[in-house]
């Protein structure tokens, strides 16, 4: 019979090279798992071959509601809501699921994403602390990420109406400048 703290051990071991392999920051691997900051550290360097990122976590509802953030994290929310009501998981397990899941739809749409794995535990949180919520675009009924208490009652989403410069980026006009 195995000792449980040696399995629980593994567990969160194994969680963690998850989260380290999707990009997440230390803050994350220290709130989700019981793992030493030391061992943590050790265990980064070990499978990214590099030191973790230092400085502040992106805290700010306000990063969510612009224009391609905005689809990206409602994407993103409608899965993780999906999966914690029809899979039965929770917790990191369903961080990880979910942000699986959405890195595989923004690669079949040949997007790139643009929600780290952090930002979406961040998101996550800002909905549990009821600062954020999910609301309904009139014109295409898809469920978009707003602030609470916002009034949406004719709330038209980014894709339906997307602002004058969406997608006007850098690489967007470097690509159509080698098609010329």
């Amino acid at each position: 019979m195995r000792n449980k703290s040696v399995v629980t051990e593994a567990h969160e071991i194994q969680v963690a090279v998850e989260l380290i392999n999707l990009g997440a920051r230390l803050q994350l691997l220290q709130e989700e798992t019981n793992l030493s900051r030391e061992r943590l550290l050790k265990l980064y360097k070990e499978v990214k071959g590099e030191s973790p990122s230092k400085g502040m976590l992106p805290y700010s509802t306000d990063w969510f509601m612009s224009w391609l953030p905005n689809i990206h994290s409602s994407l993103f929310m409608g899965i993780y809501q999906y999966i914690t009501k029809n899979v039965k998981v929770d917790g990191v397990e369903a961080l990880i699921k979910s942000y699986r899941l959405y890195l595989e739809q923004i690669e079949v749409s040949g997007g790139e994403p643009s929600l780290s794995i952090t930002r979406a535990w961040f998101l996550i949180r800002f909905f549990d602390a009821e600062m954020l919520q999910m609301t309904t675009c009139k014109e295409c009924q898809g469920q978009f990420v707003v602030h609470t208490n916002e009034l949406c009652k004719d709330y038209t989403c980014g894709i339906c109406r997307p602002p004058s410069r969406a997608g006007k980026t850098k690489k967007a006009a470097q690509a159509e400048q080698s098609a010329l």
